[in-house]
C-alpha cells in the first residue's frame, strides 16, 4: 500500500497519536497527518498552533506530512488521490463511533478505513484525557511530546 490518511483534531496531539503514527508508517510508504479544524468541536489549542506542534511532534519521521484542512474528510482525500483511511481504536465506544465514520466515508466515496488497536499501554490516553488532567494542575509528562509539554508550559490554557 502506498499513501495513507490519519486525521484528527489533535488537540493536542499524544503519544496515543505518536503510536498510531508509527505503526502506521510502517504499513504505508506515505501517511498524511490531517489536522481537522472542527467548528463543532471546542479546541484548547488554536488551528494553526495544533498544526506547528503536530510537524514538531513528527519531524523525526520521513515519510509522514502534516496537513490542515476544513470540510469533509472525502475531499481531500479525492483531493490528495488517497483512498484509505487510518483510525486508532481505544475501545468498543470509539469503534461504533469510527465505524459509522467509517460507513459515511465509503457511501460517499468508496474511501476504506483501516482500524489499528492502540497499544496496551496507550488504551486510556485521549486529548480530552490529557486537557483535562492539564487543567486540573495533574502532571502530563507521559501523555504527550516533549514539544506539547512545552507549549502547555508557556501558554496560559487554563483561561479558555
Amino acid at each position: 500500500m502506498s499513501k495513507v490518511i490519519y486525521p484528527g483534531t489533535f488537540d493536542p496531539i499524544t503519544n496515543g497519536h505518536l503510536d498510531i503514527i508509527e505503526r502506521s508508517e510502517k504499513l504505508f510508504s506515505s501517511v498524511i497527518v490531517a489536522v481537522a479544524k472542527n467548528p463543532n468541536k471546542k479546541a484548547l489549542i488554536p488551528f494553526e498552533d495544533r498544526i506547528i506542534l503536530t510537524t514538531e511532534a513528527l519531524k523525526h519521521f520521513t515519510n509522514v506530512e502534516v496537513i490542515g484542512f476544513e470540510g469533509l474528510l472525502v475531499n481531500l482525500m479525492k483531493e490528495k488521490n488517497i483512498n484509505v483511511v487510518i483510525r486508532g481504536l481505544r475501545n468498543t465506544i470509539d469503534f461504533e463511533y469510527e465505524r459509522q465514520l467509517a460507513d459515511v466515508n465509503k457511501q460517499l466515496a468508496a474511501v476504506e478505513t483501516i482500524f489499528l488497536a492502540t497499544s496496551a499501554n496507550r488504551g486510556y490516553l485521549s486529548s480530552t484525557v490529557v486537557k483535562d488532567v492539564f487543567l486540573h494542575h495533574g502532571d502530563i509528562r507521559t501523555m504527550v511530546p516533549e514539544k506539547v509539554l512545552n507549549y502547555f508550559s508557556k501558554h496560559s490554557l487554563e483561561n479558555k
